[in-house]
């Protein structure tokens, strides 16, 4: 079965992979392992992956923070992931101010905030998941992906998925949620309704088992580990 992944890097990163060792993620080996568990027919053919540029002036470790993502960058692409950017978006704005957990917000009193929105990761995603099954009719019968993968958890995947599964039935659709073992979430519904499959978690043992080496050979200089990391 040729599967095709498409990866919410924001997504991925801080559902899964913050606060943890194991950012340094072979992601093409760990999504190729995930699908082979659920149907040992599968094959990776293509992964996908979307994000957007850190902005060091609001990330903990400032330019440090940007030189790790686009290190990690260079290592998926070694590896043939195929990347894409979105873009951040700082605007001013006012939100209620927090006193405490069991006081609610009140639209009466407000702070002055600077909010960080990321821009068209969702649709760019969306389109491309369907771009792709569209395509698949005009290819010869061997040539053509049998599955779209997501990993994601955020449901405004949802009209995508449904409009897959309703336009091109043949094409069998997993979602990979990008969620650690043993942090209890329930499952976005939505997206459960419109998949034929769907992983949960990532255990610590599979994140361990699908770590790049410190070195990743590029066509230039070798992508290395960030040491914080």
């Amino acid at each position: 079965m040729r599967t095709a992944f498409f990866v919410d890097g924001y997504n991925l990163f801080y559902g899964l992979l913050a606060g943890t060792d194991y950012k340094w993620l072979d992601l093409p080996g760990l999504l190729a392992h995930v699908a082979h568990v659920q149907d040992p027919a599968s094959h990776l053919v293509s992964v996908d992956y979307f994000t957007s540029g850190v902005k060091p002036e609001l990330a903990t470790r400032g330019i440090q923070s940007k030189e790790a993502q686009d290190t990690y960058v260079r290592a998926l692409k070694a590896k043939g992931v195929q990347v894409h950017y979105g873009r951040h978006q700082l605007d001013p704005a006012k939100a209620p101010r927090f006193i405490d957990k069991q006081t609610r917000p009140s639209r009466q009193d407000k702070v002055d905030i600077w909010k960080l929105e990321e821009k068209e990761t969702d649709v760019h995603i969306a389109v491309s998941m369907y771009r792709l099954a569209a395509r698949q009719a005009s290819l010869a019968e061997d040539g053509r992906i049998d599955q779209i993968v997501l990993v994601s958890a955020d449901t405004d995947m949802t009209p995508a998925l449904r409009a897959i599964r309703e336009d091109f039935p043949a094409m069998q659709v997993g979602v990979i949620l990008p969620h650690r073992a043993g942090i209890e979430r329930p499952p976005p519904g939505s997206l459960k309704d419109y998949s034929h499959w769907m992983r949960r978690f990532i255990t610590e043992d599979e994140l361990l088992a699908h770590q790049f080496p410190a070195r990743v050979p590029t066509r230039k200089k070798p992508a290395i580990k960030p040491e914080y990391w």
